[in-house]
């Protein structure tokens, strides 16, 4: 709590007339960069092609993770000891999934599980690049490659006939 006060210009006690616990300075800090990740991932051009659509939308949220490891943790790796977001903080979440869940929809895959490996794969990458290179692109730039083994493997049987 020192360090958040002193990086917003207060003393570590200033910070609970605002918030009532650590947990929903947390929770407004969740709220907040799941906002962003959607502004970005929104704000994307649309494009007629869905593998391109898909590899753009797995660079925006690559970047996103990269640019801050620490708002990562928080994000995607349930670092903090007991803090689980709110409903309201959680539902922004889940507008990001869909956001991934659309680009999946255009490439022709709705399958759960397909989901959940993209999710994997995808955080799987931001998670080794910032735990290994910080700040660097040695897993980040591997997005495509491993976009297109997904589709391979997932994807309909029209991409690039493969199943």
């Amino acid at each position: 709590m020192r360090d958040l006060g002193a990086r917003v210009g207060m003393r570590a006690q200033s910070l609970y007339a605002y918030f009532p616990s650590k947990y929903a300075i947390f929770d407004a800090m969740f709220a907040e960069s799941n906002r962003e990740l959607l502004r970005r991932l929104t704000d994307l051009a649309p494009t007629q092609d869905p593998v391109k659509g898909l590899r753009r939308h797995a660079g925006v949220f690559l970047a996103f993770c990269g640019e801050d490891p620490e708002r990562h943790q928080l994000l995607f790796q349930r670092t903090i000891p007991r803090f689980e977001p709110s409903a309201e903080s959680y539902a922004l979440a889940l507008e990001v999934l869909d956001t991934a869940h659309g680009a999946l929809a255009a490439c022709g895959i709705s399958d759960a599980r397909a989901s959940d490996a993209w999710t994997a794969v995808i955080s799987g990458l931001a998670a080794q690049q910032n735990a290994n290179e910080p700040g660097g692109d040695r897993w980040a730039r591997l997005a495509d490659e491993i976009t297109d083994m997904f589709l391979a493997h997932y994807g309909p049987t029209t991409h690039k006939g493969k199943r």
